[in-house]
This record gives C-alpha cells, structure tokens and sequence, in this order.
C-alpha cells in the first residue's frame, strides 16, 4: 500500500469523506484498498481478511453510497455472527452515516426486547444488521421484508459456518431478490464458504488481505477504562507519575492533535503536535527537537508517528483507542526499544471495551486494566523522586555553599530540621 493513497481516490460522496476524517482514518487499509472499488462498481466480492483490518467500512463504505435514501425499505442486510459483532457494525455504519441524511441503519439480534425491534422496523431501516436466527425470525413474522434488497453482506463467514448457521443464511438470502450484489468476508475459506460463495455469487471477485504474523515488543501493556471529559487530567497525571524522559500520545484525528497539544501548553507542558498537515519542514523542527528531549510529549497520529525511530521513549499514550490491530502493535512499539524498558497506556472509553478486546484477541496478548490514578498518587510520586534527588546530591558531596546557607538561617533560631522542611514544601508547591 503506497502512503500517498488517499479515500478521496474513491469515487464517494463528500459526506462520507466527512465522516472518514471525523472517524480518524488517515488513509485506507490494504482490504479497503482492494474491496471498496469493486464492490463500488457492482461486482460480487469475496474478501478474506481478519477481524481488526478495518473490513467493516470496506463494505460498508460503498454499501452506503448505493442506498436509495428516498426509499425506507431495507436495501442492505448485514448477517454477523454474534450480537456484539453486530452492534459494532451498525454502529460503525451509523458513524459512517453521521454526514448523510435519511438513511438509517438498524441492529437486530437475540436477547433484545423484540418489542423495541418491531417498532424500528416499522419506521424503516436502510440497512439492518442482524444474527442469522433473528433476522428469520422477523421474516417468518412478516415483520422484515427483503423484497427491496438490492446488497446482502456475509461477515465472519466462517464463524456462522462454525455456529452452525448455514442453514439460516441459506433461507435469508433465499428470500432476496435474484438480481442482488452479494458481498462476502471471512477469515478462512473452507470448503463449505467456497460452497455458499459459488451458490449464491456471480462471478465473484477474491480480495485476500495475508494474516501476518505481528511481532508485539516486550512493553508493560496497561489501560484505564476512563470517560472522554477525564482523558487530560487523568494524562497529566500520569505524566506526574511516570515522570517520562520522552513522551509519545496518540490520536486518532489530526484535529485531535492539535487540540490536545494547545491544552498540554495551557497545562505547562513542552508538547508538540505532529500530523499529516503539518509541512515537512514543521514535521523535521519537531522531530528534532524531540530527539534532543527539548520536548516533554510528542502528540502524533498514526501515519505521521510511521517516520519516528528514537530509542528513549519510555511511555507511549494512546490517547484514543487505534482503529484497528496493526495500529495498536505499531504505537506501542515506538517504545522499549533498544533493550530498555517501556510502558504503554491506553486510555479506553466504556463504550470502546470491545475495540480493546478485539486488538487482545488478534495480537494474541493482555493488557491489563489498572485504576485511575488520583491526584494523591501524583503527589506522592513527586514527594518520592524528590527525595531522591536529595539523596542523591547529598550522597555526591559539593554542598559546602549551601550548608553554610542554612547556618547563617539557623541563627535566627530555627532549627536545620525546619529550614530542610520548609525548603521542601516551596519546592513540592512550585
């Protein structure tokens, strides 16, 4: 995949163009490089890729541009394995949608009161995104309609082959009209998926994106679980704590970046923002500055962190969780590096908690979930390292100006205890 490949090289709409830079996508992964053009000009695709490659907007993308948005009745269905899997595919479809008016999309699964369901389907949904056993449990009601339906998506193929659910899709797609486009992503392509493509796909186009092996750097891997209002007090917190020689904070937006970079200043922090926009020249002061440690956090997005190769950065921050698997592995690699150790913290909405699961799943590894740290632990550290720093001046000697400093102090009757008392309160209250 070349750098220089942008989504505006897809032939879309300036609104969904819109959501892709609110949504933090910098430029297209391998799938949706592949995927999104054909399924763009109407042509059945089978795609094999993993989970975190960023395949939902590679359909979803174009699925979007081809709804009739004068037109309620569903023209889109989306079968996922799982109820989780469909919640986060309609809501990345909504967020997809967040600039296009009249197009809804609506998740349909067990456990929900089909009460909810039924009322929403009444309303009409463009797209539906639903398990295999709902959905057919609304078309045997009469409550779901496919007659319109000009896409069927199949994602996660091969986990509905493995919970059985063939026989399901087999009857869904069955109530569609012949004349469709039918898309399908898996992770695998056994036997009986080929089967199902060859069935109901004409003339498919294969897309396969290689599952490469990701090698995950030894860093001490951490996340808060943490409200979006909290993620700067709890940041310089953290800073406070850790006390890094060179800080680097992800974002996934470069407006993120920049508004991130102007509250840290606000706050007294060195920190520069580094992103896309930013002239080569801008990008090259920085990084130099960095290097040097003239900087206290270098606040980045993904594509513009792809050139830093510095040794010394002992905390990375993902301020935002990364949008997908090769990201995450990526950001926490900037530190640990040549031997030394490394810590690395993502910050995670509640609502973002699956986004960390998937990146544990698929990059085989724990992260473990730590408290917020409070105001008193930032303190405390600070106490901590200046006491060792005192220790550390007193054990190298060269003290005599200021021994003879507190003398003098101490004719004035105060004792050596109270002025080193005292000195050590203005410093902690600077």
């Amino acid at each position: 995949m070349t750098t220089s490949f942008r989504f505006s090289n897809f032939e879309i709409s300036r609104g969904i163009l819109k959501a892709i830079e609110d949504m933090g996508f910098e430029e297209p992964t391998p799938i949706q490089i592949s995927a999104i053009p054909p399924i763009l000009a109407g042509k059945d695709v089978t795609g094999q890729a993993q989970t975190g490659t960023g395949k939902t907007a590679a359909f979803g993308i174009p699925t979007l541009e081809k709804i009739d948005t004068r037109n309620r009745a569903t023209q889109a269905i989306v079968l996922s394995p799982t109820r989780e899997l469909a919640i986060q595919t309609a809501e990345e479809f909504s967020r997809l949608a967040s600039h296009l008016r009249g197009i809804t999309t609506l998740p349909i699964y067990g456990g929900q009161p089909i009460e909810r369901q039924l009322k929403a389907l009444r309303r009409g949904a463009q797209v539906v995104v639903g398990t295999p056993g709902r959905v057919l449990d609304h078309i045997k009601r009469g409550t779901l309609s496919l007659s319109e339906v000009t896409m069927v998506i199949l994602d996660e193929a091969d986990q509905m082959l493995d919970m059985g659910f063939i026989g399901d899709i087999e009857k869904i797609i069955g109530k569609t009209p012949t004349k469709r486009q039918t898309i399908l992503f898996s992770a695998t392509l056994p036997r009986p998926i080929l089967e199902i493509s060859k069935k109901f796909q004409k003339n498919p186009e294969f897309v396969r994106i290689a599952d490469r092996e990701m090698t995950v750097p030894q860093v001490e891997q951490l996340y808060v679980e943490i409200r979006s209002r909290d993620k700067l007090d709890i940041l310089c917190r953290l800073f406070d704590i850790y006390d890094p020689a060179l800080a680097l904070v992800f974002c996934n937006t470069k407006k993120g970046v920049d508004i991130l970079s102007t509250h840290l200043q606000a706050r007294g922090y060195v920190a520069k923002g580094l992103h896309g926009d930013m002239k080569q020249a801008q990008r090259d002061h920085v990084m130099a500055n960095f290097r040097k440690g003239q900087i206290d956090a270098l606040i980045a997005t993904d594509v513009a962190a792809r050139g830093i190769d510095v040794d010394d950065i002992d905390l990375v921050v993902n301020f935002d969780v990364p949008q997908d698997v090769e990201n995450y592995v990526h950001r926490i690699g900037r530190t640990a590096r040549a031997g030394r150790a490394g810590r690395a913290i993502t910050f995670v909405d509640p609502r973002e908690v699956y986004k960390l699961r998937t990146i544990q799943k698929h990059a085989r590894i724990n992260i473990a979930r730590i408290p917020l740290p409070k105001a008193s632990d930032a303190a405390e550290t600070r106490t901590r390292n200046l006491m060792e720093k005192v220790k550390q001046i007193m054990d190298n000697g060269d003290i005599e100006k200021e021994v003879e400093l507190i003398e003098r102090m101490m004719v004035d009757n105060y004792t050596s205890l109270e002025i080193a008392a005292a000195l050590l309160k203005v410093e902690l209250a600077q």
